[in-house]
This record gives structure tokens, sequence and C-alpha cells, in this order.
């Protein structure tokens, strides 16, 4: 069979994201032959999305299994760099691909402060222990930190497209600047394999592992969401569930200035 799995929403870890560990508990299965991954996803954080792009290889290095990527809708930033692990990428003509680059984001609210006549004060064991504090302004020497660190992590997503897409670095400077492409213009300049549905990406994870067009497909079921109960059962919420929870730690982690591979303006939980 196929493994089919299914990569949705910002990247970053939490309870409701299951795709790492569905991919861990099944790729060692004798009857696994392969795997199918749909991407649907604007990226999230770096950790988690190098993470991804780490077990994907395992599975095709160690364990000798071809993986194929099939892009639904949108595969930016984050989820393009878990992508480029995988054997081929087959994507939708008008899907949203690429975003290579990092961002991270800050909010000043000093003026908030003011107006709420809030003093903020910190005690602390360094010149850089509360760089990004939300209460004051950054200083030159403090923005030139976070844009040193946002440059490595971009460094190292771009290298990691020009070795797996076996691209000129050149070619691959030139479209590392954030910018979106459509699954049909990816598929011209070399960020992605061919242009195709799920099925087609089915097939050729077909062949690839020696099952043929047409082989069985096995896709791991989730728990059902308590927020999705509520919801259904008209229960009275008395505490946060799981998925609210994740959405939260989704909004500190954008707010805090930890580093992203994600496309500003999107969000699909």
């Amino acid at each position: 069979s196929l493994l089919v799995l299914n990569l949705e929403g910002p990247i970053f870890n939490h309870p409701e994201f299951h795709f790492l560990t569905f991919l861990r508990k099944y790729r060692g299965e004798e009857n696994i032959k392969g795997i199918v991954i749909r991407v649907n996803s604007p990226g999230g954080v770096v950790g988690t999305s190098q993470e991804i792009y780490s077990e994907i290889k395992r599975v095709r290095e160690e364990l000798q299994k071809p993986v194929v990527i099939s892009v639904q809708d949108i595969a930016a930033s984050g989820a393009y760099y878990a992508a480029i692990a995988a054997d081929r990428i087959v994507t939708n003509p008008g899907a949203l691909m690429g975003s290579i680059g990092a961002i991270m984001q800050f909010a000043n609210l000093e003026r908030l402060y003011d107006w709420a006549k809030v003093r903020p004060f910190v005690t602390k064991t360094g010149k850089f222990k509360d760089a990004g504090s939300d209460s004051r302004a950054m200083t030159g020497e403090e923005k030139q930190l976070f844009q040193d660190m946002v440059n490595e992590v971009w460094e190292q997503f771009k290298a990691a497209v020009a070795k797996n897409r076996k691209l000129a670095p050149d070619i691959v400077e030139k479209y590392s600047d954030g910018r979106i492409f459509t699954g049909e213009s990816a598929v011209k300049l070399g960020f992605a394999d061919q242009v195709g549905t799920f099925d087609d990406a089915v097939r050729i994870a077909g062949e690839l592992s020696g099952l043929g067009e047409e082989p069985k497909l096995f896709t791991p079921k989730k728990k059902r969401n308590e927020w999705l109960e509520m919801l259904t059962e008209s229960r009275a919420v008395t505490s946060k569930s799981q998925l609210i929870q994740a959405f939260e730690q989704f909004l500190k982690a954008k707010a805090s200035g930890v580093p992203m591979y994600m496309m500003p303006g999107t969000f699909g939980l």
C-alpha cells in the first residue's frame, strides 16, 4: 500500500499537528511501500519545517521508499521546504508555491502602554536578553542581531532548494526573494516536477514503488476533534480545546519573534 498523509495548515509543534506522528508511526511498516503527501500549507516555524524535511529524507534514504508530493492549493515557505525533500513534486497549475525566505515579526506597543498609563520594567542579565520586547523600540544593534538570524535560516533554505531541486545557486538566489509562483510557473522554473492532480501523484508513487498505476491507499485517521464535537453536539465549552490552545500557541509564536518560514497574510488551521 501507499501511505497517504496530509500536511495542512500552519506548521508548528502542537498536539493537533498529526503529520510527524503518523509519518514516524507508519513509514517503517512492511506493507507500506511508498508515501504520497497532500500539501495545503502556507508554512510555519523554521524548526518544525526542517524536521519534516529531515524525516522525509530519512524515508527515502534509509528506508528506500519513494515519497511524492501533491500540492493542492498552497505549498509556501516552510511547506515548500518540506516538499523539496520528496522524490517528485506534482502540483495543480493554479496552486501557490514558493515564498522562499524567512520572516520574524515583532510589535512595539510602547504608545499603547503610555495610553493605558502602564510603565513596564525589566531586570535582565545581558543587553540582548529583552531584545524584541513589545514595550520599547529596538536598538539598531538588536535589529541587526535578528536580521543576521533571519539571513542564516534563509541561507539554509536556499541551500536545501539548490541541492534537492538540482538548481544553480544563481537561479535559486534570483527567485528566493519571497515571491510566490503558480504551480505551472514553478514547473517551468524547475521548482516542481510536473503539473498534475492527486491521482497523478498516486500513479507516480505507485510506479516508483513497484505497486503499479493503481496501488492500494492507506490514510491514517485522526481522532475526532474535541472542538468539532463541541460544535456538533452543542455542548457548553467548559475548557479550552486542544485546537484553541494550538491556535494560541501559533499566535504567540508569530508575535514573539520566532523565526518562521511562512507566507504572510495566510492562515488555514
